[in-house]
């Protein structure tokens, strides 16, 4: 009978468990989180494979994998889980260690995360017709979302010639430099 060998990165496994606050052997596979995600059919591994993956210590196919770029952090499977698993950490995590190894399944989601930060810094919060233009520039894809700018006009959702921002951009910078900082110490 072959038994199951960990991967050479069960302790790297581990280490996206723990900085997720989740315990693994937790999980008994019963599939609940996989059968609510709203993202489940753009993913390459279901959420419950996550899980699976840690438990195995497998943090290669994790982290080569477009689940963790795709997860909307919505919490469903969260909600669903018999044991609360917290998937969308384990994401987090995986993402953080393979934005480390220089590892993005889904390069156009990490742009946007790039550039929604970026966005954030500049006005203290989201600008969304400046977000979604220059995303756009970024990835090539200039006239993606033009057929929605007469609506969004019309319905308000966008002012082009309005500017919002913060009144303490600065405090809000502090925070967002604190969270990079953080992040890079895990």
């Amino acid at each position: 009978m072959s038994q199951i060998k960990p991967d050479s990165n069960a302790k790297l496994a581990e280490k996206i468990a723990k900085d997720a606050g989740v315990v693994p052997s937790e999980c008994y596979q019963c599939g609940k989180c996989s059968a609510g995600c709203p993202m489940a059919h753009a993913m390459d591994l279901q959420p419950r494979e996550v899980v699976r993956c840690l438990q195995l210590g497998d943090a290669d196919k994790l982290l080569n994998s477009k689940t963790i770029w795709l997860c909307a952090a919505c919490h469903v499977c969260v909600d669903r889980c018999p044991n609360t698993i917290d998937i969308p950490s384990l994401n987090e995590h995986a993402r953080f260690e393979a934005k480390k190894k220089k590892i993005c399944a889904v390069k156009e989601v990490d742009r946007f995360n790039d550039i929604f930060i970026q966005n954030i810094k500049l006005f203290g919060k989201s600008q969304e017709a400046i977000l979604e233009g220059a995303y756009n520039v970024v990835t090539g894809h200039l006239m993606q979302d033009m057929g929605s700018v007469p609506h969004m006009l019309r319905a308000g959702l966008i002012r082009p010639e309005v500017i919002h921002t913060v009144k303490d951009r600065d405090g809000v910078n502090r925070l967002i430099r604190a969270a990079e900082k953080e992040d890079a110490e895990c």
